[in-house]
């Protein structure tokens, strides 16, 4: 951003690209949305609740009371009726834009002093590789809440060292956090959101990991 904070991050993690835009903000790492190329895409609200999910069947669009407005099939990947999308876009911030057209044309992009850069996270995921997928890891409540905790703990540690490092100045509270305990905190929020959880507890999780 135009602030220095660090606005958009792509990583790769075992055999598949990871894209995470986070909000313009110095002291927390607030997640605004995450693409994979595996097909599974959320993007959130300021305040942390769902606004747009996808997966290798399709994708839905909440309004901030959580209802449900839009659904939608990727064509010949689903064995029910097929609903067509239509084009979405949406502003995560003044800078940060989402362009959803298709489920290999998934669009980010950024635009600041001037500059722009695009990319594009959508893939193609065949139907034959679609029905061979695992179901999703579901984890029971303690479960996630202590792997929230660990990630809050290690995500404080690295803040020690910082101040550590930088005793004397506010370098330290300006430093982002290591990439490993971003992906980390990505991980959970896509295990809550496949979890049979209450949305108070998800909601709790989120605010864990996101402080």
């Amino acid at each position: 951003y135009p602030s220095g904070n660090l606005a958009i991050i792509v990583t790769r993690e075992r055999d598949q690209l990871i894209c995470i835009v986070q909000e313009d903000e110095q002291r927390t790492v607030r997640i605004r949305a995450l693409f994979q190329s595996d097909g599974r895409s959320t993007c959130y609200y300021p305040n942390g609740d769902e606004w747009i999910n996808m997966s290798i069947q399709g994708g839905q669009y909440l309004d901030q009371a959580g209802n449900r407005v839009r659904r939608w099939t990727w064509p010949n990947l689903s064995a029910g009726p097929q609903v067509p999308l239509g084009p979405i876009f949406i502003s995560l911030n003044r800078h940060v834009g989402v362009r959803i057209l298709a489920q290999d044309k998934i669009f980010i992009s950024f635009l600041a002093m001037g500059r722009q850069a695009k990319f594009n996270m959508g893939t193609k995921v065949q139907a034959s590789s679609a029905s061979q997928l695992p179901p999703p890891a579901r984890l029971g409540e303690d479960e996630l809440l202590l792997l929230a905790f660990r990630v809050r703990i290690l995500q404080l540690f690295d803040r020690m060292r910082g101040c550590l490092n930088f005793p004397s100045s506010e370098q330290w509270n300006k430093m982002q956090p290591p990439t490993y305990l971003m992906t980390q905190a990505v991980k959970i929020l896509e295990l809550c959101m496949a979890a049979d959880i209450s949305d108070e507890l998800r909601s709790s999780i989120r605010a864990i990991v996101n402080a």
